[in-house]
């Protein structure tokens, strides 16, 4: 049986019409290795395939309503690289009513263009090569007299549907990303526990991200931010490479990625284990406002209002000035929202 996603995907889309999405590409980082793979988001929403070079073609009209063009299975590569599930496999355990080789999608891309009046495509999302494939075998369609030819009429982005689809969570998807916010809550419980004045920055890198994968993530769902000092005011530094000092805060901005799924959580705490009275009013202004926020805007949906909300209250807190050299804290008043406006950089909600 189809996932539940496809066959809603299947159900939005117009009756006569077809959905090409592909895998994302392989990315080489030296000679010949390449970076750990990691699925595009979409695909694997609708199809669970993890492999590379895989194009889906969904096709609601048709009787052979899903079907993958795969690697075929290949013992020398597979010693080499792993497992592949091939042309059958992918029938079996992935659902396709039909299943090719992926070498033979351009001698079946007129057939799959020939009829429907839309296709769904998302040109400039990582797929030059099938970009150009596709825009050359539309225009020969167009241009031929041989035999009648009917390509589609209309393109049409299909993430216009899938991140509408994707904002909302079926029970077991909430149970996953539960797991990948449980996973990362307990790497920053242990960072938090481990810290002291000397340790580098890569080290609680290393201790997090093999929190991560102790409990079964695929690693951290994006590169961990582990900046001290004053590398906690870079966005994203990602160097992670200088010592921590006594006295200083440490930002760690890391989140695990679970069965396709991740989780991102932020957290500043001190080294030293002890707030100064200066940074000690910084977090419980934060604080503050957060949890105020929280309280008036309890629903998902109102998640904006939650942002304006917190922006209102960090607004009417830096209006007055807030200076932390010396080790402590002092204000001036400003103009409304003076100061805000200088030190709020980053969306409230990541504070």
């Amino acid at each position: 049986m189809i996932k539940p996603q496809l066959a809603e995907f299947m159900r939005r889309m117009d009756p006569n019409s077809v959905a090409i999405i592909p895998a994302a590409r392989e990315a080489v980082r030296s000679h010949d290795t390449n970076y750990r793979y990691r699925q595009n988001s979409d695909f694997f929403y609708l199809t669970g395939f993890e492999e590379p070079e895989a194009i889906a073609v969904i096709a609601p009209a048709k009787e052979e309503k899903f079907t993958m063009f795969v690697r075929p299975r290949d013992m020398e590569q597979e010693i080499w690289n792993g497992y592949r599930a091939g042309v059958e496999g992918v029938k079996k355990d992935y659902s396709a009513d039909e299943a090719f080789p992926v070498s033979e999608f351009d001698a079946k891309l007129a057939e799959i263009l020939d009829g429907p009046e839309k296709l769904y495509y998302a040109f400039g999302n990582g797929s030059p090569e099938l970009d150009e494939k596709l825009i050359r075998q539309l225009a020969l369609m167009r241009e031929t007299n041989r035999r009648p030819l009917e390509p589609p009429r209309t393109i049409i982005d299909p993430t216009s549907i899938l991140h509408e689809m994707r904002v909302f969570k079926s029970k077991e998807e909430i149970e996953i990303m539960q797991r990948a916010a449980d996973i990362a809550a307990e790497a920053h419980v242990e960072a938090m526990k481990a810290v002291r004045p000397g340790m580098k920055e890569y080290e609680v890198e290393a201790l997090i991200e093999a929190v991560f994968r102790r409990h079964g993530a695929i690693g951290p769902s994006y590169t961990s931010i582990i900046g001290s000092g004053a590398n906690a005011t870079v966005l994203h530094y990602i160097n992670n490479t200088d010592t921590l000092k006594d006295g200083d805060l440490l930002l760690v901005d890391a989140g695990a990625e679970y069965k396709g799924y991740a989780s991102d959580i932020t957290r500043t705490f001190p080294i030293n284990g002890k707030f100064s009275q200066a940074q000690r009013d910084i977090y419980d202004l934060v604080l503050k406002t957060q949890v105020s926020s929280r309280l008036e805007n309890t629903s998902f949906v109102r998640g904006y209002g939650q942002t304006r909300g917190a922006t209102r209250g960090l607004k009417d807190s830096l209006g007055r000035n807030v200076d932390c050299r010396h080790g402590r804290t002092r204000f001036a008043e400003r103009r409304p929202g003076e100061t805000y406006r200088r030190e709020k950089i980053h969306a409230v909600l990541h504070a």
